[in-house]
């Protein structure tokens, strides 16, 4: 479990199916910014972020459970039908957003408390929405056996994510740098860039995923 070995792939595979990956996910990214900043003008700037965790649990689940479908078809040589890995998402949905809301304040709770717990607990649930999509298991017991996935593994997890954080963070960065006062259009169009360049962080993942399930198969 190399973290080098480990972006190198993702990012090949990334390139590889970019344009798969942006017809199936970029659309429901843009609507997630879109109601973001409909929202933000309806309460304003400074409401609570509450309002938009609530816009990202509508949607985040479904263009990552749709993202760890795609994944999961393409790693066995399949060409799944956009409609079809949709459809299993919209099920899935209710139990996904269950688990990204306990994980949600999980971290939060932790980033609360020194910042550290909660990068703890992050990199610990990390396989969570791979074990409830890919293996059917519920939103608890995505949570444990991720605990125990993860288990031996820290540093190297945590390595493969703030790798794949880090440039997207650089990318934010800047863009902000550029456009510090972003017209509306401007704004839609930067959340939907980050947002779906953050979908490689979920590659990454699932690699990483793979790679921990092969270990813990083989006698």
């Amino acid at each position: 479990m190399n973290p080098l070995s480990v972006l190198r792939d993702s990012l090949y595979f990334f390139r590889r199916n970019l344009l798969a990956i942006a017809q199936l996910c970029l659309p429901l990214v843009v609507l997630e910014a879109l109601a973001t900043q409909m929202v933000q003008h309806t309460v304003g700037e400074d409401a609570s972020p509450m309002y938009d965790i609530i816009v990202g649990l509508l949607f985040y689940p479904l263009y990552t459970g749709a993202l760890i479908l795609f994944l999961d078809a393409r790693s066995k040589g399949l060409q799944p039908l956009k409609r079809n890995l949709l459809a299993v998402t919209l099920r899935l949905w209710p139990f996904f957003a269950v688990l990204a809301a306990s994980s949600t304040v999980l971290i939060m709770l932790g980033l609360s408390l020194f910042v550290l717990p909660g990068v703890y607990v992050m990199i610990r649930l990390v396989f969570a929405e791979y074990l409830l999509v890919l293996r059917g298991l519920t939103p608890m017991a995505a949570m444990r056996d991720s605990f125990q996935l993860t288990q031996g593994h820290f540093v190297r997890i945590l390595l493969c994510v703030f790798g794949a954080l880090i440039p997207l963070w650089a990318i934010d960065l800047v863009s902000n740098s550029v456009w510090p006062e972003p017209s509306n259009w401007q704004a839609l169009l930067l959340d939907s860039v980050n947002g779906f360049l953050q979908l490689f962080t979920s590659v990454v993942l699932y690699r990483l995923f793979m790679l921990r399930v092969g270990d813990t198969t083989q006698p």
